[in-house]
């Protein structure tokens, strides 16, 4: 009977410290709530933290400490206490979304797929397992995930941007162009995406709409770094805004003196738009940079001979082969003289 009866004292004792933690946990929880509603966070934190300790599966204090550290900008707190929610309670929906989300913004992309499909009911769940599945490189679960989230919300630029990235990734480029498209109109802000776009169309070889959208990103604040004066210099070229192009691609070469290869590719870019004279005189250039240069005397050969003066351009294609042997290999007859 005694032992029965110190049993009991301590069972009642350890019930009695239960009952005055649980208090004491909602006490503190209270408190926290008003301190929150007030926007006074860092206090109201301390007080969710001493309600869990004193009860440590106070799963609205996991989850309102949680949101207090979201609203301090204090992620990663955030994070552990929504993971201990988890651990405490895997069913909890709240503790899911919130690891869902902050799983994606800390780009633990597989973590954010996992949580996202066990987060029944949530809206972006779809969207998070798309977008991550993108940046994991499964670019055809991204696409198919992103169709349906089009589907539901045509407005979402970043999803119609995203499928277009996913096609230029896996090299269907044609495919890439609607949804750049559809992204550019929808969100007009995006220097970058505008500039993609131009490079899109510029491998595409269409120059013209290459041209517009490069203007469009430089007109939003795209950066005029060399890469883009160049690759704008040239779309100008290809769509016969001679001056424009030489003047940008002019000043490139100015900050690169005895680099040969934009003058270069600025005369084969002219001897494909015809423009045998334009090509000629780049040239000259590159002869007069190096006489030797074999390589630019072939291409003003070919100038001539499509000028229809075979005679001077053959002997120069001619001279030029003895200058560097490894040009007899682009020699051949074509239209009568020779091509590259």
């Amino acid at each position: 009977m005694k032992i029965f009866s110190l049993l009991t004292a301590i069972f009642g004792l350890i019930n009695a410290a239960f009952s005055q933690n649980a208090d004491s946990a909602k006490v503190y929880y209270q408190k926290a709530i008003i301190e929150k509603d007030a926007k006074r966070y860092l206090v109201a934190s301390a007080l969710f933290e001493k309600a869990i300790n004193f009860d440590s599966k106070y799963s609205a204090a996991y989850i309102q400490v949680g949101y207090v550290n979201l609203a301090m900008h204090k992620n990663d707190n955030a994070l552990g206490f929504f993971a201990k929610l988890y651990e405490l309670d895997s069913t909890n929906i709240e503790a899911i979304r919130e690891l869902t989300l902050l799983y994606f913004d800390y780009h633990q992309y597989q973590k954010a797929i996992e949580f996202a499909n066990k987060c029944t009911g949530c809206t972006n769940a779809e969207r998070i397992i798309a977008m991550s599945s993108y940046e994991l490189e499964d670019y055809a679960t991204a696409v198919n995930g992103l169709l349906k989230v089009t589907t539901k919300d045509s407005t979402d630029a970043e999803a119609f941007y995203t499928i277009g990235r996913a096609y230029i990734d896996m090299e269907e480029y044609a495919k890439a162009v609607p949804y750049y498209a559809k992204a550019t109109i929808l969100d007009t802000t995006k220097n970058v995406w505008l500039y993609q776009f131009g490079m899109l169309y510029y491998t595409l070889n269409d120059f013209k709409h290459a041209k517009t959208f490069f203007c469009k990103a430089a007109q939003n604040g795209y950066p005029a770094s060399n890469d883009f004066n160049e690759n704008l210099g040239y779309a100008y070229i290809y769509t016969g805004e001679f001056e424009n192009g030489e003047k940008l691609l002019l000043a490139i070469a100015a900050k690169k003196p005895g680099n040969k290869d934009i003058f270069r590719d600025i005369a084969e870019a002219y001897y494909q738009q015809k423009n045998y004279d334009r090509s000629l005189n780049f040239c000259q250039k590159l002869l007069e940079m190096d006489a030797n240069d074999g390589k630019a005397l072939y291409q003003a050969g070919l100038c001539f001979l499509k000028k229809g003066q075979k005679d001077k351009g053959q002997a120069m294609c001619d001279e030029a082969i003895k200058m560097d042997p490894s040009l007899a290999s682009l020699r051949q007859k074509q239209d009568g003289g020779f091509g590259l």
